[in-house]
């Protein structure tokens, strides 16, 4: 169940990010749809880590933040889809599973 709350964590976390650039561009529903995201997502976060080391809790966390946030920026906000920012991309999501690989 852990694994189930830290996906969804991450999930959050772009949604978050999502509405983190809405109110950026002046749109109030970004304003709620922010905070109650994070708030989600740092709860569920949470409940992950009492089974899920930290490190590797916070790896995956910020992996999928991170990257979901890059694609959706490409696909909701038609950010630039250059070849190296998919490069970039799989270096984060190897990195995240080489870290819980060695934990």
């Amino acid at each position: 169940m852990s694994w189930i709350y830290l996906i969804i964590a991450g999930v959050m976390e772009v949604i978050a990010v999502y509405g983190m650039n809405r109110a950026a561009n002046k749109y109030k529903d970004g304003y709620i749809v922010m905070p109650i995201a994070f708030g989600i997502s740092l709860i569920l976060l949470t409940l992950a880590m009492e089974t899920i080391n930290m490190g590797v809790a916070y790896a995956v966390w910020t992996g999928i933040g991170t990257c979901g946030s890059a694609i959706m920026g490409m696909i909701v906000f038609k950010e630039s889809r250059d070849w190296r920012r998919f490069l970039c991309i799989g270096i984060i999501v190897a990195s995240v599973i080489g870290l819980k690989l060695v934990s």
